[in-house]
């Protein structure tokens, strides 16, 4: 599927794509691949539908506990979220039609400091002619990104203790007086 930039800009603005959004516990999923592969499996099927259908898609996973982060799927013809969508104009020309690629996205303050990663996932052929490959490699990035959330350590605010130097300079004061003069008439 190609697109331009206005109708990209207008779906994504309007919501007009598919949305799905699915929530599990990390207890449903823990770190097997086995478990983690039938969301993966769903969320690549919405992907090739919507592909079939001429439509973007946003397909989510989002898992709760102790440090939530969501995964998500969302075809695009740059590696920006469609909460960006406004950014893509200043990289694309108008009039001109573009492929679109997925691209998976993870969302979590445990992730990074930005709290975001974006990684292409596959193009549209790829996607279309091997799906069950693109699965397999959503389950790793899966397991890899969970693994990322679950080690991750905030960085510590840097508190600079720098010794207080006082410096004190005295300025000379000079004055200057001048004597009031009046000329007379």
């Amino acid at each position: 599927m190609k697109i331009n930039l206005k109708d990209l800009n207008d779906k994504i603005e309007n919501q007009d794509y598919i949305q799905d959004l699915e929530t599990v516990k990390y207890a449903d999923i823990s770190k097997s691949k086995s478990k983690i592969k039938p969301y993966a499996k769903k969320m690549v099927k919405e992907v090739v539908a919507a592909f079939k259908h001429d439509s973007l898609v946003q397909t989510q996973l989002a898992v709760t506990g102790q440090r939530p982060v969501t995964f998500a799927l969302e075809t695009n013809i740059i590696n920006l979220p469609y909460a960006n969508y406004k950014k893509v104009a200043n990289f694309f020309e108008e009039g001109q039609e573009y492929g679109l690629n997925v691209y998976f996205e993870t969302r979590s303050e445990y992730v990074n400091v930005s709290h975001f990663r974006i990684d292409q996932l596959a193009t549209e052929e790829e996607i279309e002619q091997d799906s069950d490959a693109v699965v397999d490699k959503l389950v790793d990035a899966i397991v890899e990104k969970i693994k990322v959330v679950r080690e991750y350590k905030k960085p510590e605010k840097k508190t600079e203790s720098k010794a207080k130097t006082t410096k004190t300079t005295t300025k000379k004061k000079t004055t200057t007086e001048k004597k009031a003069t009046t000329k007379k008439k």
